[in-house]
């Protein structure tokens, strides 16, 4: 079942609100990315907040579940439901994009998961 859930005004920390996307649709999240990479093409600094979380199975054997990814608070945070989604090139593309930098924390972890579902993340680096 394809479902999109759409968030305005979440507040995040103080008066700051967000915007968030939480779906599973294929079509939503390349919108969403599209988005993305329009804003990104406007800056020098191409940072892409990105944090994982993973099913439920044993540690051993965990895959990431949900993608969070975020460019600041003009554009909303994508939630790409990726254990409830069809594989999506689109998807697989912009995170192996060279051009990008993700920036996540504690990451050693996602990246052991990552490759149980052949994910590659382009310049991936810890905060």
């Amino acid at each position: 079942m394809v479902f999109t859930d759409e968030y305005k005004g979440v507040e995040a920390h103080g008066n700051t609100k967000l915007h968030i996307i939480h779906t599973n649709d294929k079509k939503q999240m390349a919108i969403s990315l599209a988005q993305y990479e329009r804003h990104l093409s406007l800056q020098r600094h191409k940072i892409v907040g990105i944090d994982l979380e993973y099913n439920n199975e044993p540690e051993a054997t965990q895959k990431p579940a949900l993608f969070q990814l975020s460019i600041g608070n003009a554009q909303p945070v994508l939630l790409f439901q990726l254990s409830a989604a069809e594989r999506c090139t689109i998807f697989d593309n912009f995170l192996a994009n060279p051009r990008y930098t993700f920036a996540g924390f504690s990451i050693d972890s996602d990246k052991t998961r990552l490759e149980r579902v052949n994910l590659e993340v382009a310049n991936f680096v810890d905060i």
